[in-house]
């Protein structure tokens, strides 16, 4: 019974030749491995016994033949109202703000409004991501604190107040019918957890610049995923930006591989972790494309995956005892309190100032804005925590953006274009 466990945990050792760090030592169960699996272990609890559920109501034809109180949630649930949503035009999505002549002066405070925003949403959450994860808490002279080690509560904070966010702004704006069937929302609930869980644990082994530009770089994996889910097919500029952006973040990570700092230094456990990251995210917005062809809307997409997502990881929480440590954590130390909290806020404000400013400006400004935050939380990371960026690495985050405008461009262009497409022809389907 021993073996396994201390075979696991020796794999970042034997894997980078280093010693782990002193936080990663204290026991086998903190290792990211293990924990991994006893996270899947309780999801599966839910998973299994629901997906049961579901194919018994299917086989008993419980749409044509169920009848009572909970005929409606069950329907919901398992069924939907799939041709009603699908088929029929019935105004349910709602208008894109189109503006009547807005002045300039009120389109770009507008603009500003939404820029502000998200780069204060999501810099000031990649700042506390990185603080929560890597520093301790209740530090003194005589005692050197502890670490918060449990990211799957992180996940939950971020999810209870999104739902929530989500659920009051549902209640109170009117959202188009809801016809997908609630369970088709727990395959990006889950790939939606785990990648957020593995984000939250990389960073236990790589510095913050490095996983910035790794997200940067999951458009490749995107595409991958796009092949082979969606039979999507994609142009040589795509092919072009992909290859520009891997060839900068190799540069970056290269140029780090000989610094030593702990703060620098990419792990074996660290590469995984965000591998498995960018192949769950991929997922989850590959599989969130094909649902919103029940022509739902994005607040919607929000509350639906939320719910599982807080189900999933409260359920798992509770299996393992880990929410009443963790609430323990949260009473001794004040401060964690306060930054897992706006950690919170922050995702979930930055959630809607997403949707916000794709409706009123379109994607492509979104995607200029949140690029530039990307270099903006790198920079912000070298200066607060530290992090050294040497001059073949910096040449290779310029690359990389370089590579991402060169995609809003070329995408922009694209789309002026296929305006002008006969009515036959259909553009080339973009991730």
């Amino acid at each position: 019974r021993f073996c396994l466990p201390l075979v696991l945990a020796s794999l970042p050792t034997m894997a980078t030749g280093e010693e782990m760090p002193p936080a990663l030592q204290d026991s086998w169960g903190d290792f990211w491995l293990f924990r991994f699996f006893v996270n899947a272990a309780g999801y599966a609890s839910i998973v299994v016994p629901g997906y049961l559920l579901i194919q018994y109501f299917k086989r008993r034809n419980y749409l044509e033949t169920g009848r009572g109180i909970c005929f409606p949630v069950i329907t919901s649930c398992v069924f939907g109202s799939e041709v009603k949503s699908v088929h029929q035009e019935d105004g349910s999505l709602p208008p894109r703000a189109e503006p009547t002549e807005p002045s300039t002066a009120g389109q770009v405070f507008k603009l500003l409004f939404c820029a502000a925003g998200l780069q204060a949403s999501y810099l000031t959450w990649g700042v506390l991501q990185e603080r929560v994860m890597t520093r301790t808490y209740g530090a003194t002279e005589t005692d050197p604190g502890e670490k918060f080690k449990d990211s799957q509560f992180l996940v939950f904070m971020n999810r209870i107040l999104a739902f929530t966010v989500a659920g009051l702004y549902c209640a109170l704006t009117k959202q188009p019918r809801h016809g997908a069937p609630m369970y088709k929302y727990s395959f990006a609930s889950l790939s939606n957890i785990l990648s957020s869980w593995c984000q939250y644990e990389a960073l236990k082994y790589i510095s913050f610049p490095t996983q910035v530009l790794a997200k940067a770089s999951k458009v490749i994996p995107v595409m991958m995923m796009g092949k082979l889910v969606s039979r999507k097919s994609y142009e040589y500029w795509e092919y072009l930006t992909a290859a520009l952006i891997s060839v900068g973040v190799s540069m970056f990570l290269l140029s780090s591989a000989p610094n030593r700092h702990a703060s620098t230094v990419t792990t074996f456990s660290g590469v995984v972790l965000l591998a498995g990251y960018i192949i769950f995210d991929s997922f989850t917005s590959n599989w969130q494309d094909a649902l919103f062809t029940y022509k739902m809307s994005s607040v919607q997409m929000m509350f639906g995956v939320n719910v599982f997502s807080c189900l999933f990881t409260v359920g798992s929480l509770l299996e393992q005892g880990a929410l009443l440590e963790a609430l323990r954590f949260m009473a001794r130390h004040s401060e964690f309190t306060a930054h897992a909290v706006l950690l919170s806020v922050c995702s979930a404000c930055g959630q809607l100032f997403i949707f916000y400013t794709i409706n009123q400006f379109g994607a492509a400004v979104f995607t200029i804005i949140m690029t530039l935050r990307q270099a903006f939380a790198i920079l912000l990371s070298c200066l607060i925590y530290g992090h050294t960026v040497t001059v073949v690495g910096g040449l290779g985050v310029a690359v990389v953006f370089m590579a991402l405008f060169l995609r809003v461009y070329a995408r922009s262009r694209m789309k002026k274009r296929s305006k002008k497409l006969p009515p036959g022809e259909t553009p080339v389907q973009k991730v």
